[in-house]
């Protein structure tokens, strides 16, 4: 269907007539062309019209203005807005291919990007809301669902580790879907666009999206332990340099949540109104570039391992490796997810 450019009267005298314009693949959430505009190419992207429309729209442009503190660029420049048509005129940027061991410079990336927003910026965006009760109760049936024992502990556990996470201080600008796709290799490096769900919070909850194969995200990555060793190093060692301070402890809890959360075994169109954990036992489905219960395979691994040796989570991680034992004996011909990124 053949869609009008949103480029009105406003647009046009702050930044001129584009000249030719073609419509670009994106997700369903909105509309997005690349343009020609009389001193550059920029690309237009328009919210499209939903009931959360606004608060996606106030969510971007809030943190695109503050990322444009970090010294050297992570997000493409803001050259106008239309807040009435929900548009945004973003600079355009050429992406390449991203080398095998991309996950070290965009962890490096994530962390300026993170380091871009202070104390005083609470209240610009939302803060970040992790798993709740029911995600841990819906755990915790499926792992009777699957004939896993649990231990008495365990449902403590995860209370605990649910309200770690509420309380989780932090003023980060998390991006909200750091998604390979979402992160654009150019000559002069990594910068993030879709800025939707943004929000404020604690940047381990996104540095966990490594180890945890990104949980929002059609493409699943699973990169090797030096590799994650690496990029982890790296994002440290970029958070103290532009903060002063260290890093937070606690990827084992923010992999952890990720886990408790069903709603991230499906788009964001399907989120929010079905448990989708209690379906894993009666069917799989095929989202990207794995499918949920290769999702939830890695994730238990993952978990089984970093939690091992945390005496607050020594329960779940032996829950998480006898719940990975059940599926792989269930279903054995679940593989694992892809190492390398599409």
């Amino acid at each position: 269907m053949w869609l009008r450019l949103p480029f009105g009267d406003e647009l046009r005298a702050e930044l001129g007539s584009p000249r030719r314009s073609r419509r670009l693949n994106s997700s369903p959430r909105s509309r997005v062309w690349r343009i020609e505009l009389p001193e550059a190419t920029a690309v237009v992207k328009q919210i499209v019209d939903a009931p959360d429309a606004d608060e996606r729209y106030a969510r971007e442009i809030a943190a695109l203005q503050l990322a444009t503190r970090a010294e050297f660029p992570v997000v493409p420049a803001l050259l106008g807005a239309d807040p009435g048509q929900r548009v945004l005129v973003l600079e355009h940027l050429t992406h390449h291919p991203p080398a095998s061991d991309w996950i070290i410079g965009y962890a490096a990336a994530l962390a300026r990007l993170h380091a871009t927003t202070r104390p005083e910026d609470v209240g610009m965006l939302p803060q970040w809301q992790g798993p709740n009760r029911a995600d841990a109760e819906s755990f915790l049936r499926l792992a009777g669902a699957l004939e896993v024992p649990v231990r008495p502990g365990v449902p403590g556990e995860l209370e605990d580790l649910v309200n770690r996470l509420g309380q989780a201080s932090g003023h980060a600008l998390l991006h909200g879907d750091p998604c390979p796709g979402n992160d654009l290799h150019t000559a002069t490096g990594i910068r993030f666009v879709d800025f939707e769900q943004a929000s404020l919070g604690n940047g381990l909850m996104e540095l966990a999206y490594l180890r945890i194969g990104f949980p929002t995200c059609w493409c699943v990555t699973s990169a090797s332990e030096p590799l994650l060793d690496r990029a982890e190093s790296a994002y440290r060692n970029e958070w103290r340099t532009l903060t002063g301070s260290e890093a937070q402890d606690g990827l084992a809890d923010a992999c952890a949540g990720w886990l408790l959360r069903g709603d991230a075994l499906v788009e964001r169109a399907h989120r929010g109104s079905t448990d989708h954990l209690a379906r894993i036992p009666y069917r799989d489905w095929t989202w990207g570039t794995a499918t949920a219960r290769q999702r939830l395979v890695h994730r238990l691994g993952i978990v089984a391992q970093m939690t091992a040796d945390h005496t607050s989570l020594s329960g779940m991680s032996s829950l998480s490796t006898a719940m990975r034992r059940r599926m792989l004996t269930r279903w054995p011909a679940l593989q694992p997810v892809p190492a390398k990124r599409p």
